[in-house]
């Protein structure tokens, strides 16, 4: 299995994110109406269905709403105005580690009722890396094989809110976990959870999944 897994962001979710930066610092205020879309595309040399995609982005996260015949206007962005990703790099390791129990165990927990072959092949081959990284002591792979382990059960929920929260977790978890431990040792000793964690998945029992999940996270904070 290719293990070269590589995230590409789409033009709309690039046009998206720099009108978000644009609403965040204040270049248009609450309630105020947007550019038309002819001028959307021209300031972002981008077509209209870009444009499109990525006011239906924000439209989706709150930041924007849409008036059917009348424009695209700003929303109240009281509680937003600080990026998750921004504000989980101000948050402290048991913030972080609380989030992440919580997370885990429930995309276990979906993952299990929702998960298909390709999911359980993704999940299946990221172990594998974790547990022959872990073996021979190498920690940033062992980490970030163990990232991605949890990123593909994540995706294998069919939750994107879930699967996306997770994603903006796990960047700080990687930079936690290669910060806090000095070895893989923390790891071997949770290898045959991870495993019993994958074996529940296939088996479709969400109740273990949850449970195992648990264990996870518990142990590795001790």
């Amino acid at each position: 299995m290719n293990s070269n897994y590589i995230i590409r962001r789409s033009l709309a979710d690039e046009v998206a994110a720099k009108l978000q930066q644009q609403i965040l610092l204040g270049q248009y205020q609450i309630n105020e109406k947007l550019p038309t879309e002819p001028e959307l595309m021209k300031s972002f040399g981008v077509g209209r269905s870009t444009i499109r995609e990525a006011i239906r982005i924000l439209a989706n996260s709150g930041l924007l709403r849409v008036q059917q015949g009348i424009g695209t206007f700003v929303e109240d962005t009281s509680g937003i105005k600080e990026p998750l990703s921004q504000r989980l790099k101000r948050a402290n390791a048991k913030d972080v580690d609380e989030v992440r129990q919580l997370l885990e165990m429930k995309i276990a927990e979906k993952a299990a009722d929702h998960r298909t072959e390709e999911d359980i092949s993704k999940i299946k081959h990221f172990l594998e890396v974790r547990t022959q990284a872990a073996h021979d002591d190498r920690l940033y792979d062992c980490v970030e094989a163990d990232i991605q382990f949890h990123v593909a059960i994540a995706e294998a929920s069919k939750n994107d809110i879930l699967a996306d929260l997770y994603k903006s977790l796990a960047i700080h978890l990687k930079n936690l976990f290669l910060q806090t431990y000095p070895d893989t040792k923390a790891f071997v000793a949770t290898s045959h959870l991870h495993h019993q964690l994958l074996e529940s998945i296939i088996r479709q029992n969400a109740k273990d999944a949850w449970c195992w999940a648990a264990k996870i996270t518990g142990h590795i904070t001790q």
